[in-house]
């Protein structure tokens, strides 16, 4: 089997990209990528990729250099053989050394690898989770992943909408948080008296307002009396010696980190000198399922968890639930539950809540996933 073709489509959603004003829904990102990775046997991979779509299209239409390290994706593996992912990645990850490493090139490289994967699920006849290995389970606990609402009236209504919805879980993140430590207390006081005792309240209260590691320390424990599960990604990407220090100040609430983090060798740096509690890989910016496994490896050896950080279609939710149900402990598959139909409305098969709180890990061939290529094209702004 060959690859004969690599294709990035970029999505245009009807909507602009803005926080909900009230308990409604936000609507999401205003553009994706997905990646098709066609073969001569007819077997196509897909993935989406988390990353800046015209950016990453780019990176997949450039042509050969010449020069072997400022390469286009396509250049480097027409002809290559999907099976083949470990040496692929090392050559996609060489031939783009010159401007990748991290950012648009290594996501992009991301969705690649997910799509191989898809393609030797679908050309052995079974699901991903068998070719990584076995599943430990064959559903994943989810949690409704969405934005601060501006008051707690609101956010109290959103988190009966998601209760509603069968969720036992809830992350609330960016949207309003940071601007007002008072107000921030009393919209997390809203949802844990929304939420009740026994559903699971996570926060992302967001990296962008440049907090220190002691304003770290101070939020976690205003935020300790609501019994929230993690706090992730509140630091600098980079800032691992700041959550080492936020770890050393004995704070009570899981650390959690991740979704901007690339390769096994940046995942060892976070994990070991960053001191967190629970690693968020996430698959379409880590670096695949190639770079994950290796992940993986590196929490269980420092005995903490993974959870991968999953925010877009659901491919990407196939994706991570296949990758949960492979781990020797799954937390939570994280579901993107903005209203866009540009994530929606491309899928055929989507995946499903169970009553319970729960979503089926899929078992068809590769991601068991289908895109239904025409409703793609109605969202597709490139190419024409």
């Amino acid at each position: 089997m060959k690859i004969t073709n690599v294709e990035a489509f970029v999505l245009e959603s009807p909507y602009e990209n803005r926080p909900p004003e009230g308990s409604d829904e936000a609507h999401g990102v205003k553009h994706c990528l997905l990646l098709k990775v066609s073969t001569d046997e007819g077997l196509i991979g897909w993935s989406d990729v988390e990353t800046a779509p015209h950016v990453a299209a780019a990176v997949v239409n450039a042509p050969a250099s010449g020069a072997g390290v400022f390469e286009g994706l396509r250049s480097l593996v027409i002809g290559e053989d999907p099976f083949e992912v470990e040496r692929l990645w090392d050559k996609v990850y060489r031939g783009t050394i010159y401007y990748g490493r991290r950012g648009a090139a290594i996501q992009v490289l991301s969705g690649f690898d997910i799509a191989c994967h898809d393609i030797m699920g679908k050309a052995t006849g079974r699901p991903l989770h068998k070719l990584l290995g076995g599943a430990r389970r064959d559903r994943v606990r989810a949690y409704a992943s969405t934005l601060f609402r501006f008051t707690p009236e609101a956010m109290k209504r959103a988190c009966e909408f998601y209760l509603s919805r069968g969720f036992t879980a809830v992350k609330f993140g960016w949207g309003v948080f940071g601007q007002n430590r008072k107000q921030d207390v009393a919209l997390v006081a809203a949802a844990r008296e929304a939420l009740g005792p026994d559903v699971a309240l996570l926060v992302d209260p967001g990296w962008m307002v440049n907090r220190s590691a002691h304003d770290a320390i101070e939020l976690c424990r205003a935020l300790e009396p609501f019994d929230i599960f993690w706090l992730e990604d509140f630091l600098h990407p980079e800032c691992y010696d700041g959550y080492a220090a936020v770890k050393a100040a004995g704070v009570k609430t899981r650390l959690a980190a991740g979704e901007q983090e690339a390769t096994a060798w940046g995942f060892h740096d976070l994990i070991q000198r960053g001191r967190i509690d629970v690693a968020q890989p996430d698959l379409s910016r880590c670096g695949g399922f190639t770079q994950a496994r290796k992940i993986a490896w590196e929490a269980e050896r420092a005995g903490i968890d993974v959870c991968p950080h999953a925010w877009l279609t659901d491919l990407l939710t196939a994706a991570s639930l296949h990758f949960n149900a492979v781990l020797p402990r799954a937390l939570f598959l994280e579901y993107n539950v903005c209203d866009n139909p540009m994530l929606r409305e491309i899928i055929r098969n989507p995946v499903r809540l169970d009553a319970d709180g729960f979503i089926p890990v899929p078992q068809g061939p590769g991601l068991g996933i289908d895109i239904d290529e025409q409703a793609l094209r109605r969202f597709c702004v490139s190419p024409k």
